[in-house]
């Protein structure tokens, strides 16, 4: 039987995709764990189209195409969240490496730094950034002044902006004193520069924001500049949630760590 035509063995597919090894991952599929198209299927000859047919494992979808490449970037302030900037200002393409189209999931405003996802996956990086699947962002803001917990219920009840009404699904109130305040504050909203918004309406305007996790990927220990492949299971997961359903954030590797890179000359784009 010609392969190419009658598909591909399952377990071959999942070795492949370095889900486990060929033996492992037999012993996934007659355990009945690996799904083909939303159906469990747990015959060993199961022949798939890696192309079209969709796998997943333990109910985690599981990235079949070996060219898609899925990178975290710890962005620095004053880099522009676009591949290239009509102004000539600092922008994504420096941390995209690949001679194949590169996507930058949302955007971070220049003045913001932290985790930045970078991708040549089109279709997934629309859909996690579209507010209706829900995918939530987390933030560390230190601001001016001393905030109250009156103030951060305020956060979480809900603030009329210029735009519409906005609430932050958490804020926690990390630190404080009477010159400045750390918050950290977890939105779904892609609304433009909407974390410093939401401070400047309380009168705690921002002083500095990071960006902490995006979804279930977390930035971990990237310093500004620096870049890393997702992990298998962070892949997962981030297909898992642009599905719009809700998963556990895997810890990130401390290894796979690009080159770090200087931050550039300020400039300003729209972002949170």
């Amino acid at each position: 039987m010609n392969e190419s035509s009658e598909g591909v063995r399952l377990q071959k597919v999942l070795a492949n995709a370095g889900v486990a090894s060929r033996r492992a991952s037999e012993e996934l599929i007659t355990a009945g764990a690996v799904k083909v198209n939303g159906k469990v299927v747990k015959e060993l000859g199961t022949r798939i189209d890696p192309v079209n047919d969709k796998v997943s494992v333990r109910g985690t979808p599981i990235q079949l195409d070996a060219s898609r490449v899925y990178l975290a970037l710890n962005k620095p302030v004053g880099v522009i969240s676009s591949m290239a900037d009509e102004f000539g200002r600092p922008d994504l393409s420096q941390y995209a490496l690949r001679s194949d189209r590169i996507y930058n999931v949302g955007r971070l405003d220049a003045d913001t730094s932290g985790l930045l996802l970078l991708t040549n996956d089109g279709e997934l990086a629309n859909m996690l950034a579209h507010p209706k699947f829900g995918v939530t962002k987390t933030y560390v803001a230190k601001v001016e002044g001393q905030i109250s917990s009156q103030e951060i219920n305020k956060l979480l009840s809900g603030i009329e902006l210029e735009d519409g009404p906005m609430k932050a699904d958490k804020a926690l109130l990390v630190d404080s004193n009477p010159f400045e305040s750390l918050v950290e504050i977890v939105i779904h909203s892609g609304k433009n520069r909407v974390v410093r918004r939401l401070f400047e309406a309380i009168g705690h305007p921002v002083k500095d924001l990071v960006r902490r996790q995006f979804g279930p990927v977390h930035l971990g220990p990237l310093k500004p500049g620096q870049t890393r492949l997702l992990s298998k299971i962070e892949v997962g997961a981030l297909l898992k949630a642009a599905e719009g359903k809700q998963t556990r954030a895997p810890r990130p590797p401390k290894s796979r760590v690009g080159q770090q890179r200087k931050p550039n000359p300020r400039g300003r784009t729209h972002g949170d």
